[in-house]
């Protein structure tokens, strides 16, 4: 019998729907789920969601709710953690302030100055996760859905030994909207995705064992509601001949091309496409509306009957083929011990993983395009360095991986990035404990 448990499992839609698609695999449903929050009140919400799937499943798994994290831990066969450091009202500033320097952002919690600050405050939560997990169930397996994703699983697998991986849903969401706008069901689709989290390249996405992007090229050029849904990815593929996994809000942030001026924010970050990427700080927007509604919303899906299909997140796969079932394959964020050749050594990569009882076990995908590449190791570098300076306390190194941060740099001159850093520095003072110094 399986223990799977959930760190920060206030998360209510995803905990939600991860459990349902767990109980739905046979070698897992009688399971013991452990549901561990430092949110009290949320926390009851989400016991009673689970209750209810377990109930209208009639599964004979137990639940397990608790506020102490070595007790969640205890006999877990695998972790699961969506945790966010900080909250809403510090996170805020990540975007408020970069936004004052004109670094407009709409989501922030990737990379750029937004993500690498959420970086700097939840890498020593992760780790003391990490810590935890050694001493109390060194054979699980780690499952991180938290972002910055590639930071935080970079500093993971520096620091420790434990089989962790991150997941991220836009790799099978990307190749389920390019297979829909080309007319084809996704068992008519095959593909190879690698690169970085946010910014992984389909570098083969095939219909019926044919090459498929001449038809996506296609119904992108010949259909302006399509062309619109999509328009900052679809000018990158364009221009690069790859097609890019996330939505287009997230991507107008990791280059130089959409979001330097007003007139291209107007152009290209049209509202109502993905993530809504001409509204600044969209997601932050929604996420103060949720800190208002979120109880409403809950108590209106507990009236509901619950639907118990499976969805299509990776964990509940990975969980059931770790635990002895179907060898599964997905794309996870590991260490680059030469799976991508063009990008550097150790850095976080985001390629395809096969799990089955020993573990994950790495697929190599060799050379990358260059042009996808320069991208990918622009980014990385700024996340190496930005995980080194949350690792040694070195605020200056964080300075230095902003002043790489492509749309940082397309918009502030150096002492105008340092000004902006210190800013943000002091208002984060409360919640970097690594740091004995701010001030750069």
């Amino acid at each position: 019998m399986a223990k799977i448990t959930f760190i920060g499992a206030g998360s209510f839609g995803f905990t939600r729907g991860l459990v349902r698609d767990i109980l739905t695999f046979l070698l897992l449903q009688d399971s013991t789920i452990s549901l561990m929050d430092i949110d009290a009140e949320r926390l009851e919400f989400i016991k009673i969601a689970v209750e209810k799937i377990i109930e209208e499943g009639k599964y004979p798994a137990k639940l397990e709710v608790t506020m102490d994290r070595r007790k969640a831990l205890k006999g877990a066969d695998a972790v699961i953690c969506t945790i966010l450091a900080g909250g809403v009202n510090i996170w805020r500033y990540d975007i408020e302030i970069p936004k004052k320097y004109g670094v407009d952002i709409c989501v922030g919690d990737t990379r750029g100055p937004a993500g690498i600050f959420r970086a700097l405050r939840t890498i020593p939560v992760m780790l003391d996760i990490c810590k935890d997990i050694e001493e109390i169930c060194p054979d699980a397996i780690f499952l991180n859905y938290t972002n910055p994703m590639s930071m935080l699983c970079r500093a993971m697998q520096k620091k420790t030994k434990l089989k962790v991986t991150g997941l991220c849903h836009s790799v099978q969401g990307t190749a389920e909207m390019l297979a829909k706008w080309i007319g084809a069901n996704m068992d008519q689709i095959t593909y190879v995705c690698a690169g970085i989290n946010h910014q992984a390249w389909f570098i083969e996405y095939k219909k019926d064992g044919v090459d498929a992007y001449p038809l996506i090229k296609k119904v992108i050029l010949e259909n302006e509601e399509i062309y619109k849904e999509e328009i900052v990815r679809n000018e990158m593929f364009l221009a690069l001949g790859y097609y890019v996994t996330e939505s287009s809000g997230h991507n107008s942030e990791y280059n130089w091309w959409f979001r330097k001026r007003q007139d291209l924010i107007e152009k290209y970050c049209l509202p109502g496409t993905g993530w809504n990427p001409g509204e600044y700080a969209y997601i932050l927007k929604e996420y103060l509306k949720r800190e208002d509604t979120w109880k409403d919303e809950i108590k209106k899906w507990l009236e509901k009957p619950v639907d118990l299909k499976r969805g299509h997140e990776y964990a509940a796969y990975i969980i059931n083929a770790y635990l002895g079932g179907e060898p599964y394959v997905f794309n996870g964020n590991v260490p680059n011990e030469n799976i991508i050749t063009n990008l550097p050594y150790g850095a976080c990569v985001e390629v395809p993983v096969l799990v089955n009882k020993r573990g994950f076990n790495y697929i190599h995908v060799g050379e990358i395009p260059p042009q996808c590449a320069a991208l990918n190791n622009i980014n990385t570098a700024v996340e190496e360095m930005a995980v080194e300076g949350a690792l040694t306390g070195n605020p200056e190194m964080v300075y230095h991986a902003i002043c790489y941060d492509p749309l940082t740099a397309s918009v502030l001159s150096l002492r105008e990035i340092r000004q902006m850093v210190n800013e943000m520095f002091e208002k984060n003072k409360d919640y970097l404990p690594q740091f004995k110094n701010i001030k750069i």
